[in-house]
């Protein structure tokens, strides 16, 4: 039977919107109430919507009863705080699962590579239903960082790098791409995302802003990617390595390090 998908994400994965006017917003994120939670990086997490309403960021089948990431609670005193972040994770319209403003700490490129994860949003989605997949809205300014996009964790070959000024918007299929952000700026990174469902009213929401599948990618130095590619081999043999040692067998079993 297969899932409801967007047909403007059929091709590439993921659409770039028109940036959002940001000048006359109030800057929510920076009142909100944050907790620890383990990202691409070191990373607090501050939930608008939840599992069943309350500030924390597990995924929905770790719950009782276990769901997809779909029909999320708003949180009371986060959306009191945030009523146009709210406003503006509504606007499609769409089936709405987690929603939450992200804040990262600067790092570095390979950094970011090794932090590359795949979201499990489809988790116990049954099919015929829509696939959610998550917009990114950069609340912060940060032109010179970047939503890195890898289908292939290990080829660089398949990066595909977008830039974050603020009002940015990038809806990606995160179950699809291995991803995380190289934030090259002194202060915090905020961004507020939102798993949306897939369906005809994402699709409009695509269309109304102007959803382009084929951005122009960031270019960075050939040597830094290389130097990357080695660094993320060390670290997964390092990390291998650590937990053999304590007995625990990771996959893949050799050594990716030479």
């Amino acid at each position: 039977m297969g899932f409801i998908t967007s047909a403007a994400l059929a091709e590439t994965g993921y659409v770039v919107l028109d940036d959002h006017d940001q000048a006359a917003d109030p800057a929510e994120w920076l009142g909100l109430e944050y907790i620890g939670w383990r990202s691409s990086g070191i990373t607090r997490f501050a939930p608008l919507a939840s599992y069943a309403g309350e500030i924390e960021c597990n995924g929905f089948w770790n719950h009782t009863p276990p769901r997809t990431d779909k029909a999320g609670v708003w949180i009371p005193e986060q959306v009191r705080k945030a009523p146009v972040l709210v406003r503006r994770a509504k606007e499609p319209g769409a089936d709405i699962g987690r929603c939450r403003v992200i804040e990262l700490q600067p790092n570095e490129y390979a950094d970011a590579v090794y932090n590359l994860h795949q979201d499990d949003n489809n988790r116990l989605n049954p099919e015929g239903t829509g696939w959610v997949v998550r917009g990114f809205f950069n609340l912060s300014d940060d032109p010179d960082s970047m939503l890195i996009l890898r289908e292939d964790r290990f080829d660089p070959a398949s990066e595909v790098r977008l830039a974050l000024p603020a009002g940015s918007r990038i809806i990606v299929d995160t179950q699809r791409f291995w991803h995380a952000v190289w934030h090259r700026g002194k202060d915090p990174r905020y961004a507020l995302i939102t798993s949306w469902t897939s369906g005809p009213e994402l699709d409009a929401y695509i269309a109304v802003n102007n959803g382009d599948a084929h951005p122009a990618t960031v270019d960075i130095d050939q040597q830094l990617i290389e130097d990357a590619q080695v660094e993320l081999h060390r670290r997964i043999e390092e990390r291998r390595r650590s937990f053999e040692a304590q007995g625990i067998v990771m996959d893949p079993p050799v050594s990716l390090y030479g």
